[in-house]
């Protein structure tokens, strides 16, 4: 099947004419309903093939669980809604049980952050069926998220200088732009070149809404010079964009072209969001604020992402002489 061009926001084969909704499959054109609501719980019933119920009920309700978060929220759920059609394929909606769902959070024991991002968007999915009248209660409710270990990992200089040396052009100046001014990915790709100024780079991040000016200096500056360099298209208003169009780049590109420096680079056990915390935690080190530089609010937020050198240096005893 081809991707559609337009409509992105339905399902396959939907489409919007003439004041209603329509299921158009081998020329045949079905009138689904004159609003959106009505027209995805007849499309549910259309477009589900026996044995499949609850992969036609994921796909109905992912479309209105993407439609106001974030990219990268988006592409995480996009990533459950696969896993899930697969593993509920033979399910219909109201033969899910709670036991059902535990054995699902039970599958990713050893992967606790990604079973809890699977079991956050079921409970979406059934949120929604219960909402429509397609089921009578949500099945994930009162089933426990894995306790996820907090990540205490720390990119030491070696290997974040490793990494940047095998990292391709466009991805350098990312890298750098990332580690020093410490914000989360997703605001850095944002950038836009009126943010950028003599004084530094304005942040309003998109996670809190915190506003965060992160001073000019020598080392930032070479970094911004090197974006600026990359060839780009000449409309764009990102300071890292695509060099056809003027769309940024997306948090799935920045990660793929992460992970092939990170494999050409040796280093192991490497994430994108480590840069973020070895940012603050070397701003710790040098005893600036990473607080400030964090744009958080609560000191106790910031220390999350505070890594091995945060570590109290204790010293031992004098062993008395006898």
């Amino acid at each position: 099947m081809r991707p559609r061009k337009t409509q992105r926001n339905l399902p396959p084969c939907v489409y919007n004419k003439h004041g209603a909704y329509w299921y158009v499959k081998e020329g045949k054109w079905v009138r689904l309903g004159a609003d959106l609501p009505t027209a995805l719980l007849r499309y549910a019933s259309l477009a589900a093939p026996k044995g499949s119920g609850m992969a036609s009920l994921i796909e109905v309700a992912h479309v209105e669980i993407v439609r106001n978060v974030k990219p990268n929220t988006a592409s995480q759920y996009d990533q459950c809604r696969r896993v899930l059609k697969e593993m509920l394929a033979e399910f219909a909606p109201e033969q899910v049980r709670g036991s059902d769902v535990a054995q699902i959070k039970a599958a990713y024991a050893d992967r606790p952050n990604m079973g809890n991002r699977i079991l956050s968007y079921l409970r979406l999915v059934f949120s929604y069926a219960v909402e429509r009248g397609i089921v009578d209660s949500n099945p994930c409710i009162g089933i426990k998220r894995h306790t996820e270990a907090k990540r205490r990992r720390y990119l030491t200089d070696a290997e974040f200088q490793a990494i940047y040396a095998a990292a391709s052009d466009n991805l350098k100046p990312i890298i750098m732009t990332a580690y020093l001014t410490g914000q989360r990915i997703g605001d850095v790709l944002n950038i836009k070149l009126p943010d950028v100024s003599a004084e530094g780079i304005y942040f309003e991040q998109e996670k809190t809404g915190s506003r965060v000016l992160v001073a000019m200096t020598p080392d930032l500056d070479r970094a911004i010079k090197a974006a600026r360099a990359l060839p780009r298209a000449v409309r764009t208003m990102y300071l890292f964009s695509v060099k056809r169009g003027a769309r940024p780049y997306t948090y799935k590109t920045v990660q793929d072209m992460w992970e092939k420096a990170v494999e050409r680079s040796g280093v192991t056990d490497a994430h994108l969001h480590d840069l973020r915390a070895k940012s603050l935690t070397d701003a710790k080190k040098q005893g600036l604020d990473p607080v400030a530089l964090a744009g958080h609010s609560d000191a106790r937020m910031t220390v999350r992402y505070i890594r091995q050198h945060d570590t109290v240096i204790a010293m031992p005893p004098k062993l008395a002489e006898f």
